[in-house]
């Protein structure tokens, strides 16, 4: 079996069995006859009055870590899901030719490229609808998240300081945060050209520049939305949007996800006699 086949079908199998977990730890594997869950409440607050986003999240759209447009057909174990593009209406990502051809050659004969294959950092956004959880924090002047993939984190500063020379590029990029009403607004700048959006192939160069939205719907939900522009890659900006789910279950509490950057172990990926192509 090729290899880039293996693990295509590796990581649809892996992605399966962890949207059963994250669903039993969000309070979705009831029984029949059991109860049916209780309905949220209202969203709460800081004791500044500002959204209170603590907790533990996970995204609701497990296809998107699939593949972030629509894809209605399987296709080389990427399962047929709704993506989480909410513009361009066609769910499609607005690509310059060149750069539509290079993502359909990604897709044909670089699967084993993606980043995340080798254990670096997703970048901003895919870490937020990564098939893992993520922490939230609130200390004063600061967003924090802890993610559980990776050993990824974020420090988010409110204080309105500058962002890092343009020279800097990171594999999350550099976040600056403020508050539109009750929307938390990340303005995310400074990332390297080195990640995917996902294991379709979708990709950017380093003059991304990401806009995220949080806010907390209610006591167990929050929208997320993200505007991406790359004058370099895409004809137009393009934007996401799905929700989070406030992880309830009792005592949880994010573990060490053992991944190490630079992993080239992939041929232990196949099925054949000897993990060999």
């Amino acid at each position: 079996m090729r290899l880039t086949t293996s693990l295509r079908l590796f990581s649809s199998t892996v992605l399966m069995i962890l949207m059963g977990i994250i669903a039993l730890a969000q309070g979705g594997g009831g029984r029949a006859g059991q109860a049916p869950a209780e309905k949220p409440g209202p969203a709460p607050r800081t004791p500044d009055g500002k959204p209170d986003l603590e907790g533990i999240w996970t995204a609701k759209s497990f296809g998107a870590a699939d593949n972030v447009e629509d894809h209605l057909t399987d296709q080389f174990g990427i399962r047929a899901a709704k993506g989480i593009i909410v513009d361009p209406p066609d769910g499609k990502i607005p690509y310059q030719q060149w750069a539509l051809d290079k993502k359909k050659d990604n897709f044909a004969h670089h699967m084993y490229d993606d980043p995340e294959a080798h254990c670096t950092l997703a970048g901003v956004p895919r870490q937020m609808y990564a098939p893992f959880g993520f922490q939230i924090f609130q200390p004063p002047d600061y967003v924090v998240i802890f993610f559980e993939a990776f050993h990824a984190f974020r420090i988010i500063p409110m204080d309105g300081r500058p962002h890092a020379p343009e020279n800097v590029k990171l594999y999350s990029g550099d976040s600056r945060g403020h508050w539109e009403g009750d929307t938390l607004v990340i303005d995310v700048t400074n990332q390297n050209d080195k990640t995917w959006f996902d294991m379709a192939g979708n990709f950017h160069s380093d003059a991304i520049h990401v806009i995220e939205r949080l806010t907390r719907i209610d006591s167990d939900n929050i929208r997320y939305e993200a505007t991406i522009e790359d004058p370099k890659v895409y004809t137009r900006p393009w934007k996401i949007q799905f929700d989070l789910g406030r992880n309830k279950q009792p005592g949880y509490e994010l573990m060490e996800f053992a991944c190490v950057e630079g992993e080239r172990d992939l041929q232990h990926y196949t099925e054949s006699e000897g993990g060999k192509k």
